[in-house]
């Protein structure tokens, strides 16, 4: 078993977002690794099935988590005011808001909104599961929803016209208007109920993530002319975001 152990490479449990690259790329090349890419409100249920060994899960499933979690010094999500790819949109004032049709990628943004909304607005909106790339919402073909919040990528390749949502939130500078604090969005978890032999080389993988990711940030000019701008990002815009 022991053998088994050392022979398979770690499953890793991303996401392909333009600003997880400083964490993740380049980790397809390492034979350690295996890498699982889905969207961030999957990973907790992969984890959690025995999927992945590491992932970049959302900081609101660490919190709520049925199975334990050890966090992993070696890099996370997060913003320092306007994250740019966490958005309310609403075609009402925000004081006006009474539902969200929110974005099922993420958790934490979900949960981040409801702070923000409740703290700074004094609202408690219902919230409708939206799928914001079919745009769909309890099986019905919802194709501008009066408001809305969109994670990822699409926030700024794929946004709505702002004729049609005037009133526009970005979670991540209201947070930090209202806490003057950074937000963190995800980090890079395990499993805490692991063997010891598991546990070692989960510390050695850890390692090597923080060695990518300080290695990646020297390349970020890179990522930006391979991917992002490919990808349909602006190129001041990608430099600033990184």
């Amino acid at each position: 078993m022991s053998n088994d152990c050392e022979r398979k490479p770690l499953r890793l449990g991303c996401v392909s977002y333009v600003n997880t690259l400083p964490l993740i790329d380049g980790l397809d090349d390492l034979a350690d690794f295996q890498m699982r890419r889905s969207i961030p409100s999957a990973l907790i249920d992969l984890m959690a099935a025995g999927d992945i060994d590491l992932g970049l899960i959302s900081t609101i499933d660490y919190q709520r988590s049925e199975i334990p979690l050890q966090l992993l010094t070696a890099g996370m999500i997060g913003c320092d005011g306007p994250t740019l790819t966490v958005r309310i949109y609403s075609a009402v004032p925000v004081s006006e808001i009474t539902n969200v049709h929110v974005d099922r990628d993420s958790h934490t943004s979900i949960a981040l909104m409801q702070i923000i909304l409740q703290e700074m607005h004094g609202i408690q909106p219902a919230i409708t599961p939206y799928d914001t790339r079919e745009r769909i919402a309890e099986n019905k073909v919802i194709e501008w929803p009066e408001t809305m919040l969109m994670i990822g990528d699409k926030v700024v390749t794929d946004s709505p016209p702002a004729v049609r949502y005037p009133h526009q939130l970005d979670l991540g500078e209201a947070w930090h208007a209202m806490t003057d604090l950074p937000f963190v969005y995800a980090l890079w978890m395990c499993r805490a109920d692991l063997s010891e032999e598991m546990r070692q080389r989960i510390r050695t993988a850890s390692a090597v993530l923080d060695r990518q990711r300080r290695h990646n940030l020297e390349r970020l000019e890179q990522f930006i002319s391979r991917i992002a701008v490919p990808r349909g990002w602006p190129r001041d815009l990608a430099r600033t975001y990184l």
